[in-house]
């Protein structure tokens, strides 16, 4: 739970914490997506629909932001709706979430922030669409997530679609191996690659049913086995755009990347308003038909546990 230290810069909204205190299935659900991941009112529409979904599921949403100095736990539907329209928020992973906290800022949470607060709350199962991880040409630029070190750090259980599929997959997985992270395929044998069911790479571990993984995090814990896990679970196939035909597109937004070059944090943002307008909006549609299905097993796997 919160440590009392936190306690002044932290609201839990009464609907996750009347959930945790009674010890019901709570999922966390980061605010970079709709903060820098899609447009407005997409990014408003895609929050609420997601929340009532894990609703649907028997689980009670966590949506995970920073607004105005205070880390929100659960949003109401007015805060996500002020934090979709916003502008200029930050995008906060470890090294700058106290930042925006002691100076007032609004931000929406990264993979990596997210997990840190979930935790500081008690919260075991966060939902998200793709993890960062290393960035193609990290061998020089050096580009490399901070949601990498996260997951071997803190107890949390990341549901997502694998890594963003405009990442170097190969080289996020063996950082994630040498960090002992477990990544387990959910009912797949090779790694989904967000936008796409497959990648070239084979799954580390597959396990096919939510009471699988919860098994599995409840046993490391009782091994004293520290860090998080990571589930990907791939894209419905009605909704996928197939890896082949996401190549060309991802190639030629990196090749507009750098030509602009665009560097740091807003890498990942430029890249995938960039596969927007490559795929005339398909890719959003994909985005948030993935976002959805983690979120409907992220919950189910709360309920599990």
């Amino acid at each position: 739970m919160t440590p009392d230290t936190a306690r002044p810069f932290v609201d839990i909204m009464p609907a996750v914490a009347d959930a945790l205190g009674a010890g019901r299935p709570v999922v966390a659900l980061e605010s970079t997506i709709i903060t820098h991941g899609m447009p407005y009112p997409d990014n408003s529409v895609m929050a609420a629909d997601v929340e009532k979904i894990i609703a649907d599921e028997g689980a009670v949403a966590a949506t995970i932001a920073v607004m105005a100095g205070r880390i929100k736990i659960g949003l109401s539907d007015g805060e996500r709706e002020q934090l979709a329209m916003t502008s200029g928020a930050m995008k906060l992973s470890r090294a700058d979430l106290a930042f925006a906290v002691a100076e007032g800022r609004t931000g929406g949470t990264t993979v990596a922030a997210t997990m840190i607060c979930a935790h500081m709350a008690g919260i075991r199962v966060f939902a998200t669409g793709g993890i960062g991880g290393v960035h193609k040409g990290a061998e020089e630029s050096f580009d490399i997530s901070a949601d990498l070190d996260e997951l071997a750090r803190t107890p949390v259980i990341v549901v997502s679609a694998g890594a963003k599929a405009i990442l170097d997959i190969e080289k996020t997985l063996e950082v994630l191996e040498t960090r002992g992270v477990p990544v387990v395929a959910l009912a797949a044998d090779v790694m989904p690659a967000f936008w796409s069911r497959q990648s070239p790479y084979r799954a580390p571990l597959r396990l096919d049913r939510p009471q699988d993984v919860a098994k599995l995090f409840d046993t490391r814990r009782r091994l004293g086995l520290d860090g998080g896990m990571l589930v990907a679970n791939p894209v419905p196939e009605s909704d996928e755009i197939p890896a082949e035909e996401m190549a060309s597109y991802i190639a030629a937004a990196h090749r507009a990347a750098g030509e602009q070059k665009v560097a740091g944090k807003a890498v990942t943002p430029f890249l995938l308003a960039k596969i927007l307008e490559l795929t005339d909006g398909r890719s959003l549609k994909t985005n948030i038909a993935l976002v959805e299905n983690n979120a409907r097993v992220a919950a189910r796997i709360a309920r599990a546990l």
